[in-house]
Parts: structure tokens; sequence; C-alpha cells
């Protein structure tokens, strides 16, 4: 099946100058893979490719998530490997999307990222 998302529609949710269409790619075999057992809408399908991208981009390139003046501080959003989608907040929406926890059961922390059919 055709991707469902671009870059810019990857980059409305995260803010980044990489180049997300590897990552869309993998996002997209993945949702193709488990629409099947899942029955996902259109509409649903779309986000899910979108913030399944952005949680696998921002594992890559990590989000700033604190930054203080004082004293200098600076936090990153650094996802933990072997946590599934609970590494990212992005990974964390996809969860929230997918009402039918497929997702979650399939890319969780034990889970072998791609299966060969």
């Amino acid at each position: 099946m055709a991707q469902r998302v671009d870059d810019a529609h990857v980059k409305e949710i995260l803010a980044t100058q990489m180049d997300t269409q590897p990552f869309i790619v993998a996002a997209s075999l993945l949702i193709d893979r488990y629409q099947g057992i899942a029955s996902w809408s259109v509409a649903l399908q779309y986000e899910l490719e979108r913030w399944l991208a952005a949680h696998l981009a921002s594992m890559r390139d990590p989000r700033l998530r604190d930054m203080r003046d004082g004293d200098t501080a600076v936090q990153f959003e650094r996802g933990k490997e072997g946590t599934g989608l609970d590494a990212t907040s992005y990974g964390q929406q996809v969860k929230v999307l997918d009402y039918t926890g497929t997702l979650a059961r399939a890319l969780g922390a034990r889970a072998v990222m791609f299966m060969v059919d």
C-alpha cells in the first residue's frame, strides 16, 4: 500500500531538520502489516503512521525537553531502547490512538520490531 503521510505531515508534530522519509517507510510497513488485524479507519491509519514515524525519528534525534537559562541546564527526551512505544511521547500517543492495542502488543518492550512472513 502507498504511504499515507509525507515528511511535511510528520514535521507538523515533530520539530526536526532531519529527513523523516526512512521512518515513514518503516511506519507505513508496520501499519500495513497490522491493518488487517485491527481494521483501523483510513483516517486513523494516517494518524497512526504519522505518530509512529515521529516516534521512530525521535529515537534517532532526541527532543529537547527542558532548557533553563540560570546555571544553564539542558535536558533531552531520550527514548530508552527496549521500552517499545513508551520510549517517546510520540509512541505514547500511538498507544492512545490505537484503541485496539494492536501496535502496543506488536511493538511492546519484548516484541521483535519486524516479522517476516
